[in-house]
This record gives structure tokens, C-alpha cells and sequence, in this order.
């Protein structure tokens, strides 16, 4: 560092004086703390971020005991709830047929209301069971090789007459054959779920058509399944809504057709534990198709 001063004598310039420094060594050290102290920073971000993540774990172990709690008590709840509602509906049906002549018309209907109530919730008792089972590390799957035809058949065989009922022609297609592995009482709630959803709010005189085929993609070969209904269809903002659970899109009209709101949860966990996918595609006033799809394991060790 150097700074000088002129100097005069009377009005002549004598000469200029020069003062200097040596600062390298002060320069260099400067130099040096700048990037001890961005070192300093980054290893201090990184034991806070350290710090942070295990105290957040052990916060989070409370809140994850309560929560295996809540799981344990639905499951438990469930469980216990499935035989006494079992006994009231078998009681309802005994004094239905036996004291049933003697009833008034009010009596009558109050009696067909509490059987609706208890079938009602006898089902959301079981989809809630279903569901807390989901939550385990490993949900119980019972894998095996079966052909999927038949099922579908059975299916459209029981649902046929819901749709009757509402005057909904229901229609199936599908190969002659389709052998496949995965746990066939599972794949069968998926398709009932589907099924069922779809006629329930297809209007009169609309149709629901169930289609199964079998599609190469890439290196794997996928089953796809369509249910697509001339129904209500359902409103962008509820369509990324409605594999939530207890989600309805119209609560009064969902409650009085039966539906709990987890039908749809259940088939996502379904076909998310086959390592598939399920989407929706609805247009509203227009109906509603709901496609899945799940590969096709071709040998036992290749399954689930």
C-alpha cells in the first residue's frame, strides 16, 4: 500500500514523498478467512440439517405410535362391529317373518329402513377393515393362477339384475380366455367395485359396458379393464378427488344410493398391490370410464 505527497518550496515543486506498507501477508489472510467462513457455513447448514432430520424422527414417534394406534383400533372396531350387525340383520329377518303380517304400514317401512341402515353399515364396516388391513407393512395376498373369464362372468351374472332393476342394459366384452396370477378375491372386489359404482349412477335407460383385453406395452404385456357408463359423469375438480376416502362428489345423492365413500380407495389399494394403475376419464352429463391396468405375470415367480 503507497500514497505520496507533494512538496513545495514557495511555488516550486520540490519533489514528491512516498509512504508505503507491506499488506500481502494481511491481504492473503483475508483472502483465506473468506473462504474459512463459507467452509465454516456450509458444514454448519449441514449439521443443522443433521440436527433437524433426527429431531424431527423423534418427534415423529409419538405421532406415529398414535397413528398405528388408530389403525389398530379401526381394524379391532371393524372386526368386532362385523358379528353383532350380523346378529341384528338375522334378527330383523326372523321378526320380519314371523310378526311381519301383523305390522302396520309405518312399522312395515321403519323395519325395511333399519335393514337398509344395518346392511349399510355392515358394508362400511367391512371397506373399513379392508382399508386398515391395506395399512400393513405386507397385506395379506393369496396369489394364484386363474382365468379371469369366468369371474367376469359370475359378475355380470349378480349385477345383472341391479341393472335391470333400473332399466340400465349392461354389456361385457372380453377374449374366450385369460389366464392370469394374482389373488382372485381381490381382482373380483375390483371389478365388482366398478361395476357396481357404475350402474349406481347410470341414470335409467343408459348402459355400462364392461371391457377386458390384453395390450403389449414395451417390455410387458398389461390386462386393461374399462367400465365406462352413460351416466352423471363427474367434474374435473372431483375426478382427481375421488380415490379419496369418505370423498363424495354429492353426499346426499351418495348416501341415499348406498355408498360410503371408500368403494373407490379400495379398488386404487387393489390395483396398486398388483403394481398397476387406475384413471378416470369423465365427462359431466356424459358418463364416466374408469380404466385399469394391471400386468400379466407369466409364471407364479414372476407374480406379486
Amino acid at each position: 500500500m503507497i500514497t505520496g505527497q507533494r512538496i513545495y518550496h514557495g511555488n516550486e515543486l520540490a519533489g514528491t514523498l512516498y509512504t508505503g506498507r507491506e499488506i500481502s501477508y494481511t491481504y492473503e489472510l483475508i483472502k483465506r478467512l473468506l473462504t474459512i467462513l463459507i467452509v465454516l457455513g456450509i458444514l454448519f447448514l449441514g449439521v443443522a440439517v443433521l440436527l433437524s432430520y433426527f429431531m424431527s424422527k423423534r418427534a415423529m414417534i409419538p405421532i406415529r405410535q398414535s397413528f398405528q394406534r388408530q389403525k389398530e383400533f379401526v381394524a379391532d372396531a371393524s372386526h368386532e362391529l362385523r358379528t353383532p350387525l350380523s346378529i341384528l340383520n338375522s334378527s330383523l329377518d326372523v321378526f320380519e317373518m314371523e310378526d311381519g303380517e301383523h305390522l302396520s304400514d309405518f312399522s312395515k317401512t321403519v323395519l325395511v329402513n333399519m335393514k337398509d341402515e344395518v346392511k349399510r353399515m355392515a358394508k362400511m364396516v367391512s371397506d373399513l377393515l379392508t382399508l386398515a388391513r391395506s395399512e400393513t407393512d405386507r397385506p395379506a395376498l393369496t396369489v394364484e393362477r386363474f382365468d379371469l373369464v369366468p369371474t367376469i362372468e359370475q359378475l355380470v351374472s349378480s349385477t345383472g339384475p341391479l341393472a335391470q332393476s333400473k332399466n340400465i342394459s349392461l354389456h361385457h366384452h372380453m377374449p374366450s380366455i385369460l389366464i392370469v396370477y394374482g389373488d382372485h378375491e381381490r381382482i373380483k372386489q375390483l371389478l365388482y367395485i366398478l361395476v357396481d359404482n357404475a350402474i349406481k349412477y347410470t341414470p335409467p335407460g343408459g348402459e355400462v359396458h364392461l371391457t377386458v383385453s390384453v395390450e403389449a406395452r414395451e417390455k410387458q404385456t398389461m390386462i386393461l379393464i374399462k367400465v365406462r357408463d352413460t351416466g352423471v359423469g363427474i367434474a374435473p375438480e372431483d375426478a382427481e378427488r375421488i380415490f379419496d376416502r369418505f370423498y363424495r362428489v354429492e353426499k346426499n345423492r351418495s348416501r341415499k344410493m348406498g355408498g360410503t365413500g371408500l368403494g373407490l380407495a379400495i379398488a386404487k389399494w387393489i390395483v396398486e398391490i398388483h403394481q398397476g394403475n387406475i384413471h378416470v376419464s369423465s365427462v359431466p352429463g356424459q358418463g364416466s370410464t374408469f380404466t385399469v391396468a394391471l400386468p400379466i405375470s407369466t409364471s407364479k415367480s414372476a407374480a406379486i
